[in-house]
């Protein structure tokens, strides 16, 4: 592909030329490939079939994380996060070793890969939040919980400049990728100082349903404000707002 350069920018095709705007600009590649039907048809192109079928998979599964937590994931990602998201899960159905090529899918493979994923490359939660936590699932109960130490959040929380307050939210989610159906619980702290003010040890704690045999993942995340005249405001639009996934739980 080549970079468009100059004043004026185009999009379509010219002269056997597809003219094209992405995130990382004006771009420009000679059209051409082969023909979708081939693709569909010849047995040449079987391992292709499957491997689009599988990042299809990986793509709808990803839609149904993003929009089981958009609540808080609108306030922190990045503009690469649905393809960083896309990636992960399709690691996560290469490692399925029940279904054939093709057939792979999240639910069977080791959802484990994925914990720890950041959804926001430019505040992460490991290098925002340093106080010790612990994420605990009870099945029986339906109840995802975070312990937190205690903790001073202005040595223990790198904010941005400007930041005044902040907020901690735990989230999690019952995924049925089967049915692309989900069940959501949340628990947030009030918005907090930041300041050196010692913050007690507590426990955050997210209602899901009772012996649920689903996936269930959990979400940490820091949101930072600045107060202006007794009112909250979302530091910068959320662009330094930590989002993390903090627990993976596969029956």
């Amino acid at each position: 592909m080549a970079e468009q350069s100059g004043i004026i920018k185009l999009k379509g095709t010219l002269g056997g030329i597809s003219f094209y705007k992405t995130s990382d600009g004006y771009l420009a590649r000679e059209k051409g490939g082969v023909s979708a039907q081939r693709i569909a048809t010849d047995p040449v192109f079987q391992r292709t079939r499957e491997n689009n079928a599988e990042f299809a998979t990986a793509g709808k599964a990803g839609k149904l994380m993003r929009n089981s937590i958009q609540v808080l994931l609108q306030n922190a990602k990045d503009r690469r996060c649905v393809g960083r998201l896309t990636r992960a899960l399709l690691s996560v159905i290469k490692s399925d070793t029940v279904n054939i090529r093709g057939e792979r899918n999240v639910q069977e493979g080791n959802m484990q890969l994925i914990n720890g994923f950041e959804f926001n490359q430019n505040g992460k939660l490991g290098s925002t939040f340093f106080t010790p936590f612990v994420c605990a699932l009870d099945r029986t109960t339906g109840e995802l919980s975070v312990a937190i130490s205690s903790y001073q959040a202005a040595v223990r929380i790198a904010a941005p400049g400007g930041t005044t307050h902040y907020r901690l939210s735990l989230a999690g989610v019952e995924l049925d990728f089967e049915e692309s159906s989900f069940n959501f619980g949340m628990e947030q702290t009030t918005i907090l100082p930041h300041s050196t003010t010692a913050q007690a040890a507590s426990t955050l704690t997210a209602a899901l349903t009772t012996d649920s045999t689903l996936p269930v993942v959990g979400v940490l995340g820091v949101e930072f404000f600045q107060e202006v005249n007794g009112e909250m405001y979302p530091l910068k639009n959320g662009a330094f707002n930590c989002l993390a996934i903090t627990l993976v739980d596969q029956v």
